[in-house]
């Protein structure tokens, strides 16, 4: 049956205008978000005396802290306010109990006459309450900018001195730290600094309200910090606009048949015709083969950072710590990560930009053999960098080209300059490549959004210039998170879409008029949520109660899109129909395990991103969740099971294309096993580890409270422990039956390729 729209040669302009209100009322609010953050960040103050006016140490102390903190990359350790590694502990939490239990050690004689040790249930709650009321006291003097505290709190900032130089004296007890990895006092002292900061931050009510700066996070029931009344009130109400906006698409979609991957009904054909390759796409085989042994190197150290949850101490015997330690470890993890999947994405975005443009232009495949040579400069010079910065070999040049120490945007300040650069430069290449498409007026629209998603990639990694080492750490996570929410779960997100909607087009699956549709759509359904969304990072990271409102009713409805992955499942699949439905011509679609894995993105996507990425997104889940076994349950679902299937997805489309059928055999039996060891890998690594180890670390946190969940004495439990070695088999299964394969698949095609000379194509030089 012909679809509703069949006869359509134009979209409606008001898929444009839906569009461009979603981007500016999102982007209003995301700026005014941002102007809170400035306003209403916890103030560092000039001085922080005892009650003698003795000064105990200062704004300076705690900006260096701060900067030592990032120097040594501990955000690859253990995390401020939630936000940051798993393997050490929440250092703020960790502060904020220890203060707690000192100043009712202190207190404990005056009030009783005896030790705090002896002290009766009945009188430990009494003291419980006055020690919450004393330290939820804000004794910060905005105009002298000056910050009182009690003789208790002073003497247990010295005292805590003493503990995190123990912490960092042995790799058993720090996560894999090398042995005295920090040992100067002066930097132990203005480390403390700062985090009594972030403690003090954590606890002290905000001005002219009954909770404190990070709204009362982390929990600490002993010491009154529990969710506030507007964490558990914006959660109920998030949830309306979940199901308002389920009811609106589903009402849509019932009235409108012709929305999603409707392929039914229209003349089309393959324009994608594998073993026959320009020199620009065969040159970008190379592109793929660096990703996939940068993913293969992402997964082997990704293994032996996991393998310092379960036993921290040693690996099998052998002292890693002191070679490769785990905040390096996971760096890398994370880097080579969007390393090998953006390598993809540009690849990717080449080889469909010259399918959009038909005919290569002149010198594009020596423009590709460029671009190549500065990614790997990139990519090489920061990895090395960031060993350089933790090592301390750089000195004063540490930002700039070591390890710059934010997670997630660990590379030196100038490697992303570099980077940056590259990607503009990507940009016009894909200018040159689609121009003919763009005079092309049936070619024009997909063709314009295809450019627009490319070009907002480089727009929107700006933010990550927005600030240094000495910026506001509440500052510096709202920007930081629009490079981890918005760059890549929005606008790569949508670039994803594009590229797949491109790739139908010309493999001919779907008409123009279909992929302009499905890319309008996405975009208003998931920037409309997702650019306000991005905030559920901040509800606890020091921004006001408006980011908590604001977020919460829009990350809700980041969901509703994901539910209709199942709801267009089944038209997905039916695009891969054997021959035309207007002139009944076979369609042969060559491109079967490219399509495969693009299946495998929609599974993952509704899976990592939509179960498990609500699962962990409203305000009350995320007080005791944030910084759990949770999080990395939901990032590696829904990183490597969305945008690193994309990858391969792209990098499996660009491998047939340059083979003929008599060559295709051999990649092609790899390829078929590492789909399904990546999937079935991913898939354990979920059900064996991350989720349950997550569960059982939320359930230690509402009994013992943040602190202990995140602890020595709860990662040392045999349960925990257990869990972790659980993860062995997932992991297995992933890099030998899936990557590996995908890695020996890549370098056939390449020899393949190289020993094979290329079929006549049409070219512009």
């Amino acid at each position: 049956m012909q679809s509703d729209d069949t006869s359509e040669k134009h979209l409606s302009p008001w898929w444009r205008k839906g569009v461009i209100a979603a981007l500016l009322v999102g982007f209003v609010l995301e700026i005014l978000i941002a102007f809170q953050a400035y306003q209403n960040a916890p103030p560092v103050p000039d001085s922080v005396r005892d009650g003698s006016g003795q000064i105990v140490f200062t704004g300076a102390d705690i900006v260096a802290g701060q900067q030592i903190f990032l120097k040594y990359g501990l955000m690859e350790n253990g995390s401020i306010w939630g936000h940051g590694a798993y393997l050490g502990p929440d250092f703020s939490a960790q502060y904020l109990h220890e203060l707690g239990l000192s100043v009712s050690r202190g207190l404990a004689p005056q009030r009783f006459g005896r030790d705090f040790e002896a002290l009766s249930s009945q009188e430990r709650e009494i003291l419980s309450k006055e020690v919450s009321l004393l330290l939820k006291e804000n004794r910060y003097d905005e105009k002298a900018k000056t910050l009182l505290l009690t003789p208790f709190e002073a003497q247990a900032f010295r005292q805590q001195i003493a503990a995190w130089t123990r912490y960092f004296t042995d790799p058993a007890t720090s996560g894999g730290l090398p042995a005295k990895y920090i040992s100067d006092a002066k930097e132990l002292h203005d480390l403390t600094a700062f985090f009594a900061w972030t403690a003090w931050a954590s606890i002290a009510n905000r001005p002219d309200t009954d909770f404190s700066y990070t709204n009362n996070f982390p929990y600490d029931p002993a010491l009154g910090n529990t969710p506030t009344s507007q964490t558990v009130l914006w959660s109920a109400l998030s949830l309306i606009t979940l199901l308002t906006g389920i009811a609106l698409v589903l009402s849509a979609f019932g009235k409108f048949a012709y929305l999603g991957w409707k392929g039914t009904g229209e003349h089309v054909h393959p324009q994608m015709l594998p073993g026959v390759a320009t020199a620009g796409q065969r040159g970008l085989v190379k592109y793929f083969l660096a990703a996939v042994l940068l993913f293969l190197f992402q997964v082997m150290v990704g293994g032996a950072t996991a393998h310092f949850r379960a036993d921290p101490g040693s690996f099998y015997g052998f002292d890693l710590a002191t070679i490769l330690p785990s905040n390096l470890l996971r760096t890398w993890h994370l880097q080579s990560a969007i390393f090998w999947i953006a390598t993809s994405f540009v690849a990717g975005g080449l080889l469909l930009g010259q399918a959009l443009g038909d005919k290569e232009p002149r010198g594009q495949a020596k423009l590709i053999h460029g671009l190549f040579g500065a990614l790997v400069l990139v990519v090489a010079g920061s990895l090395f960098g960031e060993l350089a910065g933790l090592r301390q070999w750089l000195g004063d040049l540490w930002f700039w080209f070591g390890h710059q120490g934010w997670e997630y945007l660990d590379l030196g300040r100038g490697w992303q300059i570099l980077l940056a650069i590259g990607l503009i430069g990507w940009v016009l290449m894909l200018l040159r490549s689609v121009m003919p498409a763009l005079l092309d007026p049936n070619r024009r629209e997909i063709t314009t959004l295809f450019l627009l998603a490319a070009l907002a990639i480089p727009v929107f990694y700006l933010p990550a210039f927005f600030f240094g080492t000495t910026t506001n750490f509440t500052v510096v996570d709202n920007w930081r998170f629009w490079i981890i929410h918005l760059w890549v779960e929005g606008f790569f997100e949508l670039f994803v879409t594009v590229m797949v909607a491109v790739t139908f087009f010309r493999l001919g699956m779907v008409s123009r008029t279909t992929a302009a549709r499905v890319i309008y759509l996405d975009a208003i359904l998931f920037l409309g949520s997702g650019i306000v969304g991005t905030g559920h990072h901040w509800y606890f990271s020091g921004q006001s109660n408006l980011n908590m409102s604001l977020s919460a009713l829009f990350s809700a409805m980041e969901v509703v899109p994901l539910t209709l992955l199942t709801l267009d499942a089944w038209d997905f699949v039916k695009l891969t129909r054997s021959h035309c439905d207007v002139c009944g011509q076979p369609v042969n679609i060559p491109h079967k395990w490219a399509f495969y894995f693009l299946m495998a993105v929609g599974f993952w996507n509704f899976v990592g991103a939509g179960i498990f990425g609500f699962l962990i997104n409203l305000p009350i889940v995320s007080y005791f969740e944030v910084g759990t076994l949770l999080t990395p349950n939901h990032g590696h679902m829904a990183l490597m099971g969305v945008f690193g299937m994309e990858a391969l997805a792209l990098m499996v489309l660009c491998f047939r294309q340059v083979l003929t059928e008599e060559q295709w055999a051999g990649p092609q039996h790899l390829i078929r096993i590492s789909f399904w060891g990546l999937n079935i890998g991913l898939a354990m690594m979920a059900a064996g580890s991350l989720f349950p180890g997550g569960v059982l670390q939320v359930y230690d946190v509402l009994q013992n409270g943040y602190w202990h969940a995140r602890g020595l004495d709860y990662l040392n439990r045999d349960l925990t422990r257990l869990i972790e070695w659980g993860r062995m088999p997932g992991d297995v299964v992933f890099i030998a039956a899936g990557v590996v394969p995908m890695v020996l698949a890549a370098a056939m095609t390449y020899w393949r390729m190289k020993t094979t000379a290329p079929a006549p194509v049409a070219a512009g030089e």
